[in-house]
């Protein structure tokens, strides 16, 4: 069974860079699989700000999308900052029993430092863990810490999850 790999952190916390190589990994093993991701979505969705409501509204797009692609074989990487505990929540109940909740737990001061959108030097207005509040998962199904552990590290966990 396909499953929905949910990467959540801060903007900068290496979501999409583990999403890469997860999806990367996988089509090596010859399973079919895709990353969503903010940008990518929000191409779909049309002209979605940073409010709750439309990162809420980004959130569950990407969950049906991954529901879908699931439901097709197909095993889904979903990189969102995604900050908003109860939309996380919905998305797991809208994926259903296939979705890993991967919380990619890196200091905001790294994140700042790695900054590869170049977001936090350009002070982007309502910036997650900056503005917005970010709301780390509770109980998460895997904990990455990317600020003290190597993509190839993380990788090898993420394989662990994939049967």
């Amino acid at each position: 069974m396909a499953k929905t790999f949910w990467f959540t952190g801060f903007p900068g916390s290496g979501k999409t860079t583990l999403a890469a190589a997860l999806v990367g990994a996988l089509l090596r093993l010859g399973r079919r699989a895709e990353i969503l991701d903010g940008d990518t979505m929000r191409a779909l969705t049309g002209t979605l700000g940073f409010s709750r409501d439309h990162r809420r509204h980004n959130v569950l797009s990407a969950a049906f999308t991954a529901k879908l692609l699931n439901r097709n074989d197909v095993w889904v990487a979903a990189a969102f900052v995604s900050p908003h505990r109860d939309a996380r929540d919905e998305a797991r109940e809208i994926v259903g029993p296939g979705f890993v909740e991967v919380y990619v737990d890196c200091p905001i001061e790294k994140c700042m430092e790695r900054d590869p959108k170049g977001l936090y030097k350009r002070k982007t207005p309502g910036m997650t863990g900056v503005e917005d509040a970010y709301e780390p998962p509770q109980s998460p199904d895997i904990t990455l810490r990317t600020a003290e552990r190597s993509v190839d590290s993380c990788l090898a966990t993420l394989m662990e999850w994939t049967g």
